[in-house]
């Protein structure tokens, strides 16, 4: 096994991001990295890397979703996170966000309508991130617009179109949206779904 020189990049997962966080760096072959991570009363915490970062191209996983923990906790745990890999000197800091909470409110429709997804890119480009990766959001358009770094929107539909046809029983697939916002998703599924020999619709 070759040893790893200190300019390869690191990957750094913290709290429920962690099994996607191995899962990824494995599937890329990048080392997944200590993090230190400490609960305090009052809901405060710390998160701080155990080895050197300096020089290197540090990848942060975090999903914003919500399980257990509310999206404001791990939205916090992830600005911080990114703030304290810059601090520590990251050559470039790469911000890997599988679900990207308040997506949803990307315009405004009411006078004084707040557009988070505007507010949550200023709040990851004030950290000194250098880019992102987004997986499916709501609206692509609207990220584009959002952010005035370099943005990588990924999506999971042809892996998932792929999966739903291998275990589905054999017949017509129908795909619905649960709104108007989603129909250009539903006919990407359908169009992959029906690429794998399956009538789709």
């Amino acid at each position: 096994m070759t040893q790893r020189t200190s300019r390869e990049p690191l990957v750094f997962a913290p709290g429920e991001s962690r099994a996607l966080g191995q899962a990824m760096s494995e599937r890329a072959g990048i080392q997944l990295a200590a993090l230190e991570e400490r609960e305090y009363e009052g809901g405060e915490f710390k998160l701080r890397p155990l080895q050197p970062i300096r020089g290197r191209t540090v990848f942060a996983v975090q999903s914003l979703a919500a399980t257990h923990e509310a999206p404001s906790r791990s939205g916090r745990q992830t600005l911080f996170l990114l703030q304290c890999l810059r601090d520590a000197g990251a050559d470039r800091v790469v911000a890997v966000i599988p679900y990207l909470a308040y997506a949803r409110k990307d315009r405004r429709t009411k006078p004084r309508d707040p557009v988070y997804t505007r507010y949550v890119a200023q709040l990851i480009e004030a950290t000194g991130t250098d880019r992102v990766v987004l997986l499916d959001v709501h609206n692509a358009s609207s990220i584009d617009n959002a952010f005035r770094i370099p943005v990588d929107h990924l999506s999971a539909l042809p892996m998932m179109a792929a999966h739903f046809t291998q275990h589905l029983p054999a017949g017509k697939l129908a795909v619905a949206s649960p709104d108007i916002g989603g129909i250009k998703r539903a006919q990407t599924f359908s169009r992959n779904a029906g690429a794998q020999d399956r009538q789709a619709g």
